[in-house]
């Protein structure tokens, strides 16, 4: 999976496709309903790959993690119930036992999870990234 080319926007839902950039912009293509459209630096723009989750020793990649649910889940969605603050944070547990849990919100919890489902509804993790992980 390369998380390079998947893009998180503030205050927009989902995650986006990298197609193009310039020096201005990004043209991007939602994941959800492939729309493409321009996004400016200046709207908070995050690679998933430059994205790390706080423990209590030193920070997790977003794409170990990810790779965790994978595997917990064989490969499946995430059925956790993003809505039971509880469930979700017994989750989260299980797939990252050393999380901060003083740093790591429940709503940082709930996007992780809602991102790992739309990235295996488009196939983007697969096993053999959960092997070069590995490596």
């Amino acid at each position: 999976m390369d998380l390079s080319k998947i893009l998180s926007v503030t205050g927009k839902g989902g995650l986006f496709k990298l197609l193009s950039h310039n020096k201005t912009s990004f043209i991007v293509e939602s994941l959800t309903d492939g729309k493409r459209f321009p996004v400016f630096p200046n709207d908070g723009v995050a690679t998933l790959d430059n994205i790390s989750i706080f423990t209590e020793d030193d920070d997790v990649s977003l794409q170990s993690v990810l790779l965790s649910i994978y595997k917990k889940e064989n490969g499946a969605q995430s059925t956790v119930n993003v809505s039971d603050n509880n469930a979700l944070k017994a989750y989260f547990a299980e797939v990252l036992p050393n999380y901060d849990r003083e740093r790591v919100y429940v709503s940082n919890m709930k996007k992780v999870v809602l991102w790992y489902n739309q990235l295996v509804e488009k196939q983007l993790i697969d096993d053999k990234e959960e092997e070069k992980a590995e490596n």
